[in-house]
């Protein structure tokens, strides 16, 4: 019997590589929170694995993960994202008060 092999064409559909970015916001040396790391594929896949080792919240929103991780590594949050971004941080901080 031969052996059958696979070779994709590129025409196949796949499975989109996870993309993650994480923000550090400090009131007292802040101005705005700002992106502390950003990547795709295996990358993301450390960034959330870190997150959750550390407890630090994940929050799940393409949309913005695709704003954010088009700002370089250390770069300020951009006025136009403060709203949402200021949202996000009122999650968190509404979750944590109900866990403890």
């Amino acid at each position: 019997m031969p052996e059958e092999r696979y070779a994709p064409s590129g025409h196949e559909s796949r499975k989109p590589r996870p993309r993650a970015v994480a923000l550090r916001y400090d009131q007292e040396k802040d101005e705005a929170p700002r992106v502390v790391a950003s990547g795709s594929g295996i990358v993301a896949d450390e960034i959330i694995s870190l997150a959750k080792e550390h407890g630090v919240p994940i929050h799940d929103d393409p949309l913005l993960v695709e704003a954010l991780a088009a700002l370089d590594i250390d770069a300020v949050i951009p006025p136009e994202l403060y709203k949402v971004i200021a949202e996000v941080f009122a999650y968190i901080v509404r979750i944590h008060e109900r866990v403890r």
